[in-house]
């Protein structure tokens, strides 16, 4: 009886590997902005308009223009060549939506700190969570039109980040930018992973 022969072994196609990013920051400083200018889906966006019930509740400083706001979350995902699939979650800015943090950071890779010079206090409660939880993030400035504009280094001692934290400048509205943001993020946590020692 006589067999053909292969000589072409087909593989399986790879799946690529699934990285968690969270999207970070204060209210209204670019978070569902940046995810919906990076990902290559149609995002998923949880925003409510704005009503007077929030008078006193959210500080609209320099903000005034906003007229919704995410009260879960934001999820978007874009491929990097065929190796991984980055899935993105933009967190709530507001305290009164914080609850929602734990459940999104839960298998994060890292995270990004969205940062306003007009209103940068706001980064401190990111800042401070991932660091608690020891989440390696970056901080990426958003450039807003008509904000104050300071030295990278200035921003990094107004924040106290350690000197391993890496600090950039972004424009959430542009794909490119923020794809720079995220790889620069995935770069860092990478980094910041400890190596096992070959036995």
């Amino acid at each position: 009886m006589a067999f053909a022969r292969s000589d072409s072994v087909q593989t399986p196609p790879k799946m690529p590997k699934a990285i968690k990013l969270l999207i970070a920051g204060g209210f209204g400083v670019g978070k569902t902005t940046m995810v919906g200018a990076v990902s290559e889906i149609r995002p998923l966006r949880t925003e409510e308009t704005l009503t007077d019930r929030s008078v006193g509740v959210d500080d609209l400083s320099g903000v005034e223009a906003k007229a919704t706001t995410t009260v879960a979350m934001d999820f978007g995902r874009i491929s990097i060549g065929q190796d991984f699939v980055l899935y993105l979650f933009g967190t709530p800015g507001q305290e009164r939506f914080w609850f929602v943090w734990d459940e999104l950071a839960r298998g994060a890779l890292g995270a990004v700190v969205l940062a306003d010079t007009r209103r940068l206090a706001d980064c401190f409660p990111s800042v401070d969570y991932f660091e608690r939880r020891g989440t390696p993030f970056v901080v990426a400035v958003n450039c807003f039109e008509g904000a104050p504009v300071f030295e990278l280094d200035e921003v990094k001692l107004a924040l106290n980040l350690s000197q391993d934290v890496p600090i950039m400048l972004c424009d959430a509205r542009k794909r490119e930018s923020g794809k720079e943001v995220l790889i620069e993020l995935v770069k860092h946590a990478y980094g910041k992973r400890p190596t096992t020692a070959a036995h």
